[in-house]
């Protein structure tokens, strides 16, 4: 009862907070032409090719454009080129670009820009994860202002999709140039839908309609966002009307929610994996460790208790209807297997491996209670881990440095459903995005890089997928879904790969 009772106590409070904070709905809604958006992770850098965070992948597609872009149904479509050509060999891409895009100060964009986001950047030593992307570029050919021609010097089967994808936004080479590379983080300019007029860390962003920008003009002018890590301070801002659309909102709010007049609140499946990030050394350096964490996880329960059984149990790491999902193959779950696998290591319930477990609390629906029902689920086998909630900029840091704990639970976002986006970039040891650093699996996974034969590469990361998963070395547990709550008269576009993008909205 006293617990109960302090729920209450603290979920009251976070909506008073939260109501203090938070702005008032005013003649700007009745206008229909504004919209105010609470979100779980500040940008900390507006530097869009700094790092691929899926979580402001929406954010940056409202400031910045990238060469290619996604309908709804994740098909590539032209942004800033119109038309785009990967040579046979896999060595080249070339970009027809439009010749009505301008920058946000009025100057036109070209192919002179392209050379400086893919290449010149990298050249010039910059800190960004693009460059790591894009580490086989030799140069980029700038035959007239509207064709560009990235070289590069080994196949790159996946240059076009990756053009729509994370970190992969063209920036400006005369502002970036005039501000510095740590300038041009906190003063943004792009060649995007909205323009960014005020910006306070960790607080609140405020994006205003560009006249001149190339592509539709958005029916929301104004665009409000407010940083909100806590879930239930989320809740309680769309709930009372503070805010106009709120995602990542608990699944057990979202049918309460969705039931209130003003309110709709939806829950859908996206191509992002939520899974168990491993390394491959310390006490995961055991494979009847890795293999036994595995097995303990009964991941139909935790879809039913988090996630109404919307969340598909996966075995790779890839989600049903893309190219590198397999049919055929299931990892059970089996917690006598478990014990079994312990005990050939010495541990047990009696004697338990302790391991670190990092995780998020409001970045991903249900992600906190995801991570202690896990740790339940182990500590029955006999594994005993030390739950630890980091901030998503603090994943970052500690994965760049080889500092996270054994067990780290992650959503992996990717956009363009290609299986080197997933398994690829995860289980490559020599790149920032892994923890896992064997070479077992991660040169299987590198020589599939170079392999521009689509249907071989397919079947290759199939046969890798598996192998990374009956090794221990991939512990996919989910396809993620996503949840919005939105005012009942706002018109949003749903994407299936989770993008809210108010350029595409209007009010009913």
């Amino acid at each position: 009862m006293h617990r109960r009772h302090l729920l209450a106590g603290l979920v009251a409070g976070t909506a008073i907070a939260a109501a203090a904070v938070l702005p008032t709905a005013g003649p700007a809604h009745a206008a229909k032409d504004s919209v105010v958006i609470a979100w779980p992770v500040d940008p900390q850098t507006w530097d869009p090719n700094r790092r691929t965070n899926p979580g402001l992948q929406s954010i940056y597609k409202m400031v910045y454009d990238q060469p290619i872009t996604q309908g709804p149904d994740q098909t590539l479509k032209p942004a800033l080129a119109t038309k785009w050509e990967l040579a046979a060999d896999g060595k080249s891409v070339t970009l027809d670009l439009r010749d009505d895009a301008y920058w946000h100060d009025g100057t036109k964009v070209t192919s002179a820009d392209i050379k400086y986001t893919f290449f010149g950047r990298a050249k010039a030593g910059h800190k960004i994860d693009l460059a790591r992307v894009w580490r086989n570029v030799v140069d980029v050919e700038t035959p007239t202002p509207t064709r560009a021609i990235i070289k590069l010097k080994s196949p790159m089967p996946t240059a076009v999709p990756w053009l729509a994808f994370l970190a992969n936004f063209v920036v400006p080479e005369h502002h970036v140039s005039k501000v510095g590379a740590d300038g041009f983080a906190s003063k943004p300019m792009g060649s995007g839908p909205y323009k960014v007029v005020d910006y306070q860390r960790n607080s609140r962003i405020v994006l205003e309609a560009y006249d001149k920008y190339w592509g539709p003009k958005p029916a929301i002018r104004k665009v409000t966002i407010l940083i909100i890590k806590d879930a239930s301070a989320r809740v309680a801002a769309v709930q009372s009307g503070q805010v106009d659309f709120a995602p990542d909102v608990p699944i057990r709010e979202v049918g309460r929610l969705a039931k209130m007049p003003a309110l709709d609140g939806i829950i859908f499946p996206i191509s992002r994996v939520v899974l168990m990030q491993i390394r491959s050394d310390m006490a995961f350096a055991d494979k009847n460790i890795r293999l036994a964490a595995h097995h303990a996880i009964d991941k139909k329960k935790i879809s039913e208790a988090l996630y109404a059984g919307k969340a598909v149990p996966l075995s790779v790491v890839a989600t049903p209807g893309t190219p590198g999902y397999v049919d055929d193959f299931e990892f059970a779950y089996d917690p006598e297997m478990s014990k079994e696998l312990l005990a050939k290591s010495g541990f047990g319930p009696k004697k338990p491996v302790k391991i670190g477990l990092a995780t998020f609390k409001g970045v991903f629906p249900g992600d906190y209670d995801m991570a202690r029902a896990i740790a339940g689920m182990w500590k029955q086998v006999g594994i005993d881990a030390t739950v630890e909630v980091i901030e998503q900029p603090k994943y970052f840091e500690l994965n760049r440095g080889n500092k996270l704990p054994e067990a780290t639970l992650y959503s992996w976002d990717n956009a363009v459903g290609d299986p080197e986006m997933y398994t690829g970039y995860l289980m490559h040891p020599k790149l920032p995005f892994s923890a896992w650093k064997d070479m077992d699996v991660g040169g299987k996974v590198m020589e599939l890089f170079g392999v521009v034969d689509y249907d071989k590469r397919i079947a290759g990361y199939k046969k890798v997928e598996v192998y990374a998963t009956e090794q221990g070395a991939a512990m996919p547990l989910l396809q993620s879904v996503t949840t919005w709550v939105y005012k009942k008269d706002l018109g949003v576009v749903k994407y299936n790969n989770g993008w809210v993008l108010p350029q595409t909205w209007s009010w009913k």
